[in-house]
């Protein structure tokens, strides 16, 4: 079974996705693939640069300089996932090829890179905007602002839970949460 889960930055995936990794699912962090095909896919930075140009410097991309010309630009924005999303899903395929019993597909972007064409049942991780934009500025040590330009810059809850099969609310306890998460896998006949 292939599971696609989505929703936006700080909603708290993580805790899913953990246990999925518990339960010995292959866990593919579309974040983590990306940024990986940033350090070792020429192709991609170019492709990159030759939209943004700038953005790429000695070889490496400047994600704050990409982020300030993109979090405020929805044109620029989907040139981006354009470019993005096709490099990202041909390494899921080379990634799922061998089959998984069980693996999760964690991709903000899962309708626009076309991967829930890849999964048996796509669940949305929604949390409220506040807790999400503490969340990133301490993970990722931004500041309030460029948190919440990202956080913008992305569907809203609702899009989301449109698109999914399932939805779970990240509204309490962490505690609380995991239990939702173990709940929403026995109802799929993981756990």
């Amino acid at each position: 079974m292939i599971i696609g889960i989505t929703g936006g930055t700080g909603s708290g995936k993580s805790t899913l996705l953990a246990l999925i990794a518990q339960k010995q699912g292959l866990v593919l962090d579309c974040d983590a693939i990306y940024h990986h095909l940033l350090q070792t896919d020429k192709k991609l930075l170019q492709s990159i640069e030759a939209v943004f140009p700038g953005t790429v410097q000695n070889g490496s991309l400047d994600r704050k300089k990409l982020g300030a010309i993109v979090f405020n630009n929805e044109a620029a924005l989907q040139e981006l996932n354009c470019i993005t999303h096709a490099a990202v899903k041909n390494e899921v395929l080379r990634l799922l090829e061998n089959k998984p019993e069980l693996a999760a597909i964690d991709a903000i972007g899962l309708f626009e890179g076309e991967l829930d064409s890849l999964c048996n049942v796509t669940v949305a991780v929604t949390a409220p905007k506040e807790d999400r934009i503490r969340r990133i500025m301490t993970r990722d040590g931004i500041s309030e602002e460029y948190a919440q330009n990202r956080i913008n810059a992305q569907h809203s809850d609702e899009w989301f839970v449109s698109k999914c099969d399932y939805a779970l609310e990240n509204d309490g306890t962490a505690e609380e949460f995991r239990a939702k998460c173990i709940a929403f896998l026995r109802q799929i006949g993981i756990i």
